[in-house]
């Protein structure tokens, strides 16, 4: 602690230089001001070093106990060394210079020591962290009941709400006209204490019957604890030997068990691809007996068409035949003849057309007699006549 405090005391020094250096630096060439610059840098870091050293030293120092912190009176070998050395010497100046050499070796720590203290920061550091984490998850954990209790009651206060809607004020809303006192919420009220009181003296009978039971336990824990008293030491080497035994099957049998899970779900991933590819060469299955079946009608389809177009075919041969045969036996009329068939053809269509609305004017007059005369046998009680 000495040594860093006369570091921090020769800062200054080193400062006050460098402002002199600063005041000069315009006859400074540039390879000297990068120079200054980097020792600045340098200076900097080793501030930087010394400062957390210093934090580190000062907490350490402030965990010790103020009993330590007394320094202890020299050893007699140092005693006599720095007798040696006052009669050696011989002056004043020397006696101070040696003294103060030896009391700088009792004040400066050594690379253990300050490796030690780091670790013992290290070490509280890690303490202080886990009880701060410890604390969180406490406060964290009070937190979450509390809400999870908060929760809870306001699901509570909405239901108790709901039912008092329901129960209450929905009917004094619905009926307006009619006077109704206070007792159909007295009433509610009541029943909601009645409920409540029903649940506390449950809650009462499970925590009494709790409390018997917790009591029953501590009895045989005692009489556990009471039979335990009164066995030897070579009882309890047995029971030592017999315990790490059955430990030592039971990681045993945990190895198994592991080997046993992992083969299982080896076993599952091959039984699960296994599946995928029965799933997807059943899918596959379906579509080709699909695609088979649907093949087959269109076969079925294609050669019904087929003995179709084999029929279609022979008849076509013998019209074809039959009008080969009309066209070599056919002689074209003469002009006139043509001419005066035309004619008559026309002639003939048109007393055709005639006649057929001949017969509709005819059919049309039929049927208005027919309902004039049905009208008239209505009329005269008859049954109606129908038209032929």
């Amino acid at each position: 602690m000495a040594g860093l405090r006369r570091r921090s005391n020769r800062l200054p020094t080193s400062l006050f230089t460098l402002a002199t250096m600063a005041e000069t630096v315009q006859d400074v060439s540039e390879a000297d001001k990068r120079h200054l610059v980097e020792l600045v840098k340098e200076l900097r870091r080793s501030n930087a070093v010394l400062r957390a050293e210093t934090d580190m030293y000062e907490r350490y120092i402030s965990r010790l106990d103020p009993r330590d912190l007394v320094p202890q009176p020299l050893s007699d070998s140092l005693g006599a060394a720095a007798a040696s050395q006052l009669e050696i010497g011989g002056g004043r100046g020397r006696k101070m210079k040696t003294r103060t050499t030896a009391l700088e070796q009792l004040q400066r720590l050594t690379l253990e020591q300050k490796c030690d203290v780091a670790q013992r920061e290290l070490d509280e550091t890690k303490e202080d962290l886990e009880k701060l984490k410890e604390s969180s998850e406490r406060v964290l954990h009070n937190y979450k009941a509390t809400l999870e209790e908060a929760d809870i009651r306001l699901v509570e206060v909405k239901k108790a709400s709901y039912e008092f809607d329901r129960d209450v004020a929905k009917v004094l809303r619905e009926k307006r006209g009619v006077m109704m006192g206070a007792e159909k919420v007295i009433r509610y009220f009541e029943d909601r204490m009645r409920a409540k009181d029903t649940l506390v003296e449950k809650l009462r009978l499970k925590n009494a019957a709790l409390h018997v039971q917790k009591r029953k336990l501590q009895l045989q824990l005692r009489q556990k604890e009471e039979m335990g008293e009164a066995l030897h030491e070579v009882d309890f080497q047995q029971l030592k030997i017999e315990n790490s035994q059955y430990l030592e099957r039971i990681d045993e049998r945990n190895q198994d068990l592991l080997r046993l899970k992992l083969l299982a779900g080896n076993t599952l991933q091959v039984l699960n691809s296994y599946k995928k590819k029965l799933q997807s060469m059943t899918c596959e299955s379906k579509l080709l007996s699909s695609d088979i079946t649907s093949r087959k009608e269109m076969l079925v389809k294609i050669e019904e068409e087929t003995l179709q177009a084999e029929e279609e075919r022979a008849k076509a041969e013998t019209l074809n035949r039959k009008l080969r045969g009309q066209l070599a036996d056919f002689r074209v009329p003469h002009v006139l003849q043509y001419i005066t068939a035309k004619a008559s053809h026309s002639q003939l269509e048109q007393s055709v057309r005639a006649w057929e609305r001949k017969v509709e004017i005819s059919e049309m007059a039929l049927k208005t007699h027919t309902k004039t005369w049905n009208k008239l046998k209505e009329a005269a009680g008859a049954g109606p006549v129908t038209a032929r």
